[in-house]
């Protein structure tokens, strides 16, 4: 069995790490460089910092910011915002980011999308997806979850894997939050759709979350932001409970 993955994700804005509900009503959640030298040390798999208000501002994302985190952590780093070219790519991996998660500008120009996966290759490549549903459908939404597409969400995860996305992060902008759970059946959905790692985010408020969403939702890996930012929970005891569910898991001595 593959090892399945707990990510924390930094939701940056203004230089501060945040979270809200629903992508709305956004409070302080500290500091992403020694966030994330917490996480680092505590044993998450992977670090993702997204910079939620650089496309919507029409800027690029935080590249100092993103070398200080890059500085502070020692696991896989990827970085999402505002990204829409090969320059951009290459500006945060020079920074020290391992991948680029790109919305938007995937959503606006496919292409981009086989364009960086032929020059970074694909493993540098995460498409992030976030849906929301929509008159009894999944549809994908861009610029931080403020402007719906015409896109359903099963359709553009296969479209985004045969460009050449190396991975798929999907965020249910319904339970995004919520603490309530992640949405398992679109989770299953997309992870059956897409022979690519599908990274389930939104909604974690407990460790059977992750449980449900590592076997009911098929997922590669769990994201999640506040609970581990408020220390609701503590990365070192959900490994171990995942473990001891059966759930294959990278543990730190």
């Amino acid at each position: 069995m593959l090892t399945k993955r707990i990510i924390p994700c930094l939701d940056i804005k203004d230089g501060r790490t945040v979270k809200g509900t629903n992508f709305v009503n956004l409070r302080d959640a500290g500091d992403p460089v020694e966030l994330g030298a917490i996480y680092a040390q505590q044993g998450a798999d992977e670090l993702v910092f997204l910079d939620i208000t650089a496309t919507v501002d029409e800027r690029k994302t935080l590249i100092e910011l993103v070398r200080k985190v890059a500085h502070a952590v020692n696991i896989p780093f990827t970085v999402g915002g505002g990204i829409s070219s090969i320059a951009d790519v290459s500006a945060l991996l020079n920074a020290g980011a391992d991948k680029v998660s790109i919305n938007s500008s995937a959503v606006r120009n496919p292409a981009l999308i086989d364009q960086l996966a032929l020059e970074f290759g694909s493993q540098c490549v995460v498409v992030a997806i976030d849906t929301r549903f929509v008159n009894a459908a999944h549809i994908v939404h861009t610029h931080g979850g403020r402007k719906p597409t015409h896109l359903r969400t099963l359709e553009w995860a296969k479209e985004v894997e045969n460009r050449g996305a190396g991975e798929i992060l999907l965020t249910s902008m319904d339970t995004d939050g919520t603490k309530a759970g992640f949405a398992l059946d679109l989770t299953a959905a997309v992870s059956g759709a897409a022979n690519i790692p599908v990274i389930a985010s939104g909604g974690a408020g407990t460790m059977d979350h992750f449980v449900d969403v590592f076997t009911t939702g098929k997922a590669d890996a769990g994201l999640a932001a506040s609970i581990f930012h408020f220390k609701e929970i503590d990365i070192p005891n959900l490994k171990q409970y995942l473990s001891q569910q059966g759930i294959s898991m990278r543990l730190t001595s």
